[in-house]
């Protein structure tokens, strides 16, 4: 019996953590959307709208893994698009949207905590990942 009690909490935490991690995506899918396919295009290919604008051009986001020997490299991504750790993409002019994130608090939190910050961020890069050609 207890066996059975034990299957049945991993497969519903992994049913939980499954639909978090998609969940998440959905989100970072939408801060996409919103925050980086003006630039990065709506694909993460680099063709945006306003790339033929920019003075540095705006990378293709679905080779992040494949220039990383086939890794993603989740932690780099994580501190470029956050932008306060002093790693910053394209040599700067990428806004950091850490600060953008934290002044511009979402419904559920009208203080734009550091948790939601660092959610959107970590939603944000899970996305890219799962574009990865």
């Amino acid at each position: 019996m207890k066996t059975i009690t034990t299957l049945a909490a991993c497969i519903g935490f992994g049913l939980l953590a499954g639909s978090a991690v998609a969940q998440d995506t959905d989100i970072g899918a939408h801060l996409y959307a919103d925050y980086c396919a003006a630039c990065h295009g709506a694909s993460g290919k680099g063709d945006g709208d306003m790339a033929n604008l920019m003075t540095i051009p705006a990378p293709n986001l679905t080779l992040l893994a494949t220039n990383n020997d086939g890794e993603f490299p989740m932690l780099k991504v994580i501190h470029v698009i956050d932008g306060r750790t002093g790693l910053r993409g394209h040599g700067a002019p990428m806004p950091v949207f850490g600060r953008v994130f934290a002044s511009d608090p979402g419904p559920a939190n009208p203080y734009g905590s550091v948790l939601e910050v660092r959610g959107r961020v970590l939603s944000l890069a899970m996305y890219l990942e799962s574009i990865q050609q």
